[in-house]
């Protein structure tokens, strides 16, 4: 059976991954305690269903800290556990909660908002590298259905290699596996002419290979991916994220992402995002 495992935190969009993951054939349930898995599994895989999706999440209580020997049982037992912890930043779930007037799962009525959401990253710590961890501050809804396609469908047999470019100026990407910093190159911005441009444009492309310190820096990347990519396999990683920053996330990063999916693409699975750009 493939059994996808969707937690994190409240507001991060664990009901937006079910969703689409039952609109793409699993059996779908939410809130589910832990306890409870077992036996569900046992009788979802008599009743001959192959696929389901599972919603765990910080109101399972004190059964959550026995989650990741219930996974290393089912997997033990042959089933195929996908998990996927949804993450986001407390600017963005407190903003979230108030838009759509929810109450937090930890609210008691003594603690504030941001209490709770310090409280339930406390409590989740223990799930959170059970499986790829996606950041959803920046991601739209539809994004954010992409993702969760990418990750659960995709091939365990073969690692798939996500180069990311990012605005350091807008936080880190909590995704990350690799971050590199490219702020110390010529910055294509102060040219009025290249400044509304992206990384993607050949006046850009051109002004950054001009550079020899951009050359320099990307074949450093390149090197230092390459070399460590076959511990990244042999440690059965299905997915790795390789993020890139620039000031603003339009020019250096893009370019640098840009040349990196190129350079790899003979190799692993590879896909690239552009996080400031639409």
């Amino acid at each position: 059976m493939q059994i996808a495992l969707i937690t994190g935190l409240s507001g991060s969009g664990k009901s937006v991954a079910l969703h689409v993951l039952e609109d793409h054939g699993f059996y779908c349930v939410d809130n589910l305690p832990v306890s409870v898995l077992p036996p569900l599994v046992a009788d979802l895989q008599v009743r001959g269903q192959e696929r389901v999706a599972i919603g765990i999440d910080v109101r399972s209580g004190d059964s959550l800290a026995s989650l990741p020997a219930e996974v290393a049982r089912l997997k033990g037992a042959g089933h195929d556990v996908r998990a996927v912890y949804l993450d986001a930043s407390d600017d963005t779930l407190v903003t979230r909660f108030s838009e759509t007037r929810r109450r937090h799962p930890l609210s008691n009525g003594s603690r504030t908002l941001e209490e709770c959401i310090e409280c339930e990253r406390g409590i989740l710590e223990s799930v959170g590298e059970l499986g790829h961890r996606i950041d959803t501050s920046r991601l739209s809804a539809n994004a954010l259905r992409q993702r969760v396609l990418e990750v659960i469908g995709i091939d365990r047999s073969q690692l798939t290699l996500l180069f990311e470019s990012f605005a350091f100026k807008h936080g880190l990407p909590r995704d990350a596996d690799l971050v590199f910093d490219v702020r110390c190159l010529p910055n294509p911005h102060y040219d009025p002419r290249l400044r509304p441009l992206t990384g993607c444009d050949p006046e850009v492309v051109a002004f950054l290979e001009a550079e020899p310190e951009v050359a320099r820096m990307l074949a450093h990347i390149r090197g230092f991916v390459a070399d460590w990519l076959p511990s990244y396999v042999r440690d059965n990683r299905s997915y790795l994220t390789v993020a890139v920053g620039c000031t603003g996330g339009q020019h250096r990063s893009v370019y640098m992402v840009e040349q990196l999916a190129r350079a790899f693409a003979q190799g692993p699975r590879v896909l690239k995002r552009h996080r400031e750009l639409p």
